[in-house]
């Protein structure tokens, strides 16, 4: 098992993995709306005017709409979704985001802090050497003992051959 900084650092990559996801489902499959036209300004009107007195034609809102395209005819990958199908993954997304960012939130919260001391770090150390050291000699007991029911297991066998 990897250690918590190397869990920490899987976590923010598959955080960063699933952000980029997220943004590419909905740019690709979010209905299409029209863009409003764009607000004219005092310095475009003054440049839009005819000095005819006729009425200026908009031409950037008249591309606008006509570069709509039918959903239909993109692949599907990039056809928009229901808006409840949309609506459903965008709380799937979301939610994964959520465990994401919990699970990142357990992690720090293990992580030694600032708080522990250099004093206090050393006797966990060594707290947990003395533990390391009572599961040795213990593991040692039960490795003698199995040694132990080998060779009566072997006697055993041994006595059922003759």
């Amino acid at each position: 098992m990897a250690d918590r900084l190397t869990q920490l650092q899987d976590c923010y990559d598959q955080l960063a993995t699933q952000f980029y996801a997220s943004i590419r489902y909905i740019s690709l499959h979010h209905s299409a709306s029209p863009l409003p036209p764009p607000f004219p300004t005092s310095q475009n009107q003054n440049q839009i005017q005819p000095s005819n007195g006729a009425i200026p034609t908009n031409n950037t809102t008249n591309a606008h709409q006509n570069d709509s395209t039918d959903p239909s005819s993109l692949p599907a990958e990039q056809r928009p979704d229901t808006p409840t199908t949309f609506a459903a993954a965008q709380r799937e997304l979301a939610h994964d985001l959520l465990l994401k960012t919990r699970q990142i939130e357990a992690i720090i919260g293990v992580l030694p802090g600032v708080e522990n001391s250099l004093e206090v770090q050393e006797q966990r150390i060594r707290e947990l050497e003395g533990e390391l050291r009572e599961a040795r000699m213990e593991r040692e007991d039960v490795e003698k003992v199995r040694e132990e029911w080998v060779g009566l297991v072997e006697g055993v066998i041994g006595g059922i051959r003759r």
